[in-house]
């Protein structure tokens, strides 16, 4: 086969199908096949220059927009430059006069001198030195001092002196504030081992007052007392009374109760009032 023979031309196509149904269609792709592949390649050249010309486009729109933003920044820039520049009237320093603390002249008591009498030899007598009579101190008022001064007053009374004004800064006293102390919680305190071990703690360290033993008196004494949240008692109090040596002695026996398990309110360990009862009852009675 020559090497110069174009297989899309008309006449190769006549001579494969010669003798063939031409009708059949490959014979009709086939001669137009060079058209379809003209079209082809012209879309894709098109398109190409499509995509190139769209993306040029795109990319001056975005640097117009960037300039535009960087434009509109100077702009911005320079109104705040402006405004700065602007010169605000400077607030006027507020004077504050410090009062000085009025100090009272202080009077000046005039004074006569005493001249004290002293054995000396001639040369060193001050001829200054003026040596009043007894006579004259007698008849003066005048308080004695150790020169002469007549430019104060003679009202002994009235002199006074220069004294420092001390400021004493008073402190309010510090109120405290009580702690609640809850009647009914939901854990309340326990002693520990129980309420049997409470009532022989108290059996055994109850001691019976000599006179209420000695008067028949015995009874039922009602104490409350504060378990405190950190489970130690605190205050304690008689509720029912049955007679004051048996009162002290139930107050004296709760005070000395060891450390109970505090209660506690929403898990929290509170103070919380506990009432006991302390029986007193004498051995053989009824």
């Amino acid at each position: 086969m020559p090497k110069d023979v174009d297989l899309s031309s008309k006449e190769w196509c006549d001579l494969v199908f010669e003798g063939k149904n031409k009708e059949f269609g490959a014979y009709e792709l086939r001669t137009t096949s060079v058209k379809r592949h003209n079209k082809a390649v012209l879309y894709t050249i098109i398109g190409a220059v499509l995509l190139v010309a769209a993306a040029l486009g795109f990319m001056t729109v975005q640097q117009m927009i960037a300039e535009r933003n960087i434009a509109d920044a100077g702009e911005q820039e320079e109104v705040l430059i402006d405004m700065g520049e602007a010169d605000e009237p400077e607030p006027e320093e507020q004077k504050v006069e410090i009062k000085q603390p009025e100090v009272l002249p202080e009077e000046v008591l005039n004074t006569v001198k005493v001249t004290e009498l002293k054995i000396v030899e001639d040369e060193k007598v001050k001829s200054e030195d003026e040596i009043k009579t007894q006579d004259e101190l007698k008849e003066t008022t005048t308080a004695f001092g150790q020169k002469d001064n007549d430019k104060g007053t003679e009202d002994r009374n009235v002199t006074r002196t220069l004294k420092e004004e001390v400021v004493v800064e008073k402190k309010e006293p510090v109120k405290e504030v009580k702690e609640e102390v809850f009647k009914s919680v939901e854990q309340m305190p326990t002693f520990p081992g129980g309420d049997a071990a409470l009532m022989k703690y108290l059996s055994s360290h109850i001691n019976y007052p000599t006179m209420a033993q000695e008067n028949n008196i015995q009874g039922k004494v009602i104490v409350q007392f504060v378990v405190t949240k950190t489970g130690k008692v605190g205050e304690v109090k008689v509720v029912r009374s049955v007679d004051k040596d048996l009162d002290r002695e139930a107050v004296r026996v709760c005070k000395s109760l060891p450390n109970f398990v505090p209660g506690r309110q929403n898990g929290q360990p509170v103070s919380v009032w506990y009432t006991l009862p302390v029986t007193f009852k004498l051995q053989g009675a009824n």
